[in-house]
């Protein structure tokens, strides 16, 4: 395959792991099509492990470090963080996850074969400690038509593993602040532009887990921040309103009524799959 230029962006704060950082970084640049660009936003002071991590890969030619003052955000990060890619396509990663060495030549093919593509996400293989021992498999609707149906229940994309194109992102609007759903509201957005999905329904990123994330999921906060996604999505009648009752009704039941140890058997088994 032709080599194509893309970027790589990531936000990174103070809360994350500089071991989980080194091997994340290390996954980008182990790709059998490496990127010409890799642009890492510090969003807010960080701690000196994380510092002393980013200071390790000082000499190399593809990555810019974007520093913060103060902590802006997931939404924001990236947005400062896109603004300051140079290519067209560009491929979101998480600081804690691992991309398979050929994911992004994978994705790259779709954009070659699909001219009209906007979005193409992956499946994911979920861990918690060795990488290699998947705890759950969350899979992806792959069709267009597909994914826009499923975008009315639920997130149709696993984020850190989108490769987008820059322009069909600022078309939307860019990330806006939406707590824990920035990018789904950014999908919600790109899908009333008529922009173009695609899923690989195979594992390409690695999405590191924790006990904790089950518990995050649940709480009053979080139900709020989804009905107001409904909200807007009956208000631009994306969805009707049997459908709007429906995915409020299960959010009121998964993340105020179910305790923790409920939550994570759900969201393991009926939710993902089961590895």
């Amino acid at each position: 395959m032709e080599k194509i230029k893309y970027s790589v962006l990531m936000s990174v704060y103070y809360k994350e792991n500089p071991d989980y950082l080194r091997d994340s970084i290390n996954s980008i640049l182990g790709q059998t099509i490496k990127p010409d660009e890799f642009i890492i936003v510090k969003d807010g002071k960080l701690t000196k492990g994380l510092d002393d991590v980013l200071y390790e890969f000082h000499d190399s030619q593809i990555i810019k470090v974007i520093a913060l003052e103060v902590n802006k955000g997931l939404g924001e990060a990236l947005n400062i963080g896109l603004e300051n890619c140079r290519n067209e396509l560009v491929a979101r990663m998480d600081s804690d996850d691992l991309s398979v060495n050929n994911r992004c030549e994978r994705q790259l093919e779709s954009f070659k074969n699909n001219e009209k593509l906007s979005v193409i996400g992956t499946a994911v293989s979920e861990f918690i400690d060795d990488p290699n021992v998947r705890i759950a498999y969350k899979g992806v609707k792959i069709t267009d038509e597909d994914i826009k149906e499923k975008m009315k229940f639920r997130n149709p994309f696993n984020h850190p593993s989108v490769m987008f194109k820059k322009s069909d992102v600022l078309k939307a609007g860019s990330y806006q602040h939406w707590f824990l759903n920035e990018d789904w509201y950014l999908w919600i957005r790109m899908m009333q532009n008529n922009s173009i999905f695609e899923n690989i329904d195979e594992p390409l990123l690695k999405m590191r887990t924790t006990n904790d994330t089950y518990m995050r999921r649940g709480g009053w906060k979080y139900f709020v921040t989804q009905k107001r996604l409904f909200d807007y999505m009956l208000k631009n009648k994306i969805i009707n309103i049997n459908e709007y009752t429906y995915n409020n009704s299960i959010r009121f039941i998964t993340r105020l009524l179910i305790p923790n140890k409920i939550r994570k058997l759900l969201y393991l088994k009926m939710l993902r799959g089961k590895a």
